[in-house]
Parts: structure tokens; C-alpha cells; sequence
């Protein structure tokens, strides 16, 4: 979803208060989660997806086994059970990366909180804990806490650190501005903020198109972001300096920051956590 820069870039990180990925030029983008109907409406699917493969396993079994014991009854229903409400789920969302009937009618898929693709843990975690919400308890805690939390995350994703995102949206961006060299030494040195995620993305799109707007226009929208982007930068700019070059230096030097700031955090769950293996 985020464009790549010249060097290796550490995954974005997740939001703490906003569902968003960090690209490497400190623009955040918001990644849509799933609405609670799509939710609902993929999680019925799978469900009776499910249920109906469990009962056609049962009744092939009733059909084709009668003659064997109450005890091997008992432990192939066990058995049923756990293949089509566990083995099953984890099986497809590990090989799809985050996939299910239900996710593929409503063009969903399951990420983890930093937005990348999910693996067999993840998978485990979400189905064992679904065992009991979705089918233990009919689907109640599940739908309880998805209305609660602000990405429609049922207790499995708490558990097991996922969301669900929407894959219709698609997010381009062109290259990252480079940084003026004559800017660079004062970049480098400048206390500069966080810039909110529609300024960033304006700066970035006003670099792009910038030799497409008449000379009046340009001015005029480079100086409107400038006045915007200086409150948040200490100390400004040598004076004269043009607009465009302020604000290319100016993502250019959050862009390399928040690249070394991801690396050191990635660092950090690389000694944490286990390796997440494809």
C-alpha cells in the first residue's frame, strides 16, 4: 500500500489511536478496516460454511460407520468438530494470507496490526479463541466486540493482534521528494513535528503535480502550505528560501527519521518476538 524507497524500509507501524501506516516519508495513511456489516456478513458465510461441512461430515459418518461403537462415534464427532471449526479455518487463512469464503465475497482479508500479511499463529489464535465466541456462544461476544472497538475487531483479532481491512482500497504514491541540498544542514538540524496526514499528503501532492499548475496557482497553493507546515518546524528556514524546496526538506528529513525510528522499533520486536515465517 505504500510506495518503497531507495533503501530498505522497516513495516510501518500501527497507529496507536488511529488505524494508519507510517510510509517512510512520515505521510499517514489511513488503512480502512472492514465495516461491522461486512464483518458480520463475511463471518456468517464462514460460519455456515462450516456448520454445513461439519454436518455433511456427521451424517456421512452416521451413514457409512453405523455399525462401529458409541465410543468411536463420540470421538469422530470429536474429531469432526475440531477439523472443521479449527483445523479448517487456520488451514485456508494461513495459505491465503488472511483469506476466507467469507473475506472473498466481501472482498476482505485479515492483516496483522502493523498491516502485514498474517501467518499460522495468527491464524491459531483467531480460530481457537472463534471457537468459543463464534460457535460456544452463537457468535455474541464476537458481534459485542466488534460494536465496541473502533476497527470491528471481534476478541480472535484482540487475541491475536489482527484486523480486517477492506482490499478494494488502493493507495499509489509517486517517488519521495529528494532533499535540496542546500537545505540539508538546516533539515538536519530542525526540531520538526509530525505533519498531520492531510497536510503531508497535500506537500506530497503539490511536489508532483507542481510543474502542471500555472505559475499564479503555484505559488499560491506552495505558499498556503508553507504557512501551514513552518508552525510545526523550529527554527524556520533561511530566509528566501523558495517554498517548494522548504517543503521537499521538509518531508525528505521526516522521511529519515521515521525510517531510522521504524528500524529501531522493528529492531526492538525482532529481539521481542519470534520471526513471523511465510
Amino acid at each position: 500500500m505504500t510506495d518503497q524507497p531507495t533503501t530498505q524500509t522497516p513495516r510501518a507501524l500501527r497507529g496507536m489511536e488511529r488505524d494508519e501506516l507510517i510510509t517512510g516519508e512520515a505521510v499517514l495513511l489511513e488503512i480502512p478496516p472492514a465495516s461491522l456489516p461486512g464483518r458480520l456478513g463475511s463471518g456468517a458465510i464462514d460460519v455456515l460454511t462450516n456448520v454445513t461441512g461439519l454436518l455433511l461430515t456427521l451424517w456421512a459418518m452416521v451413514t457409512l460407520v453405523f455399525e462401529t461403537s458409541s465410543a468411536n462415534i463420540q470421538t469422530l464427532f470429536l474429531l469432526d468438530v475440531i477439523v472443521w471449526t479449527v483445523a479448517v479455518p487456520v488451514t485456508v487463512e494461513t495459505l491465503t494470507r488472511g483469506r476466507s469464503l467469507g473475506k472473498l465475497a466481501f472482498r476482505l482479508r485479515t492483516v496483522r496490526d502493523d498491516g502485514g500479511p498474517i501467518v499460522f499463529r495468527h491464524a491459531l489464535t483467531r480460530s481457537l479463541v472463534g471457537f468459543v465466541e463464534l460457535y460456544l456462544f452463537s457468535g455474541a461476544p464476537a458481534a459485542l466486540a466488534a460494536m465496541s472497538t473502533t476497527r470491528a475487531r471481534r476478541l480472535g483479532d484482540l487475541a491475536a493482534g489482527t484486523y480486517v481491512v477492506r482490499e478494494a482500497t488502493h493507495i499509489k504514491l509517486g517517488p519521495p521528494p529528494l532533499m535540496p541540498y542546500a537545505l540539508a544542514g538546516w533539515a538536519e538540524r530542525a526540531d520538526i513535528a509530525t505533519l498531520p496526514d492531510g497536510l503531508a499528503l497535500g506537500i506530497r501532492q503539490f511536489l508532483q503535480r507542481s510543474a502542471m499548475l500555472t505559475p499564479p496557482a503555484r505559488q499560491s497553493v506552495g505558499q498556503g502550505l508553507l504557512a501551514q507546515a513552518l508552525p510545526l518546524v523550529s527554527p524556520p528556514p533561511p530566509a528566501g528560501t523558495p517554498a517548494e524546496a522548504v517543503l521537499a526538506a521538509v518531508l525528505a528529513e521526516r522521511r529519515r527519521r521515521d525510517t531510522a525510528r521504524l528500524g529501531r522499533e522493528e529492531a526492538v520486536r525482532r529481539r521481542l518476538l519470534p520471526p513471523d515465517r511465510p
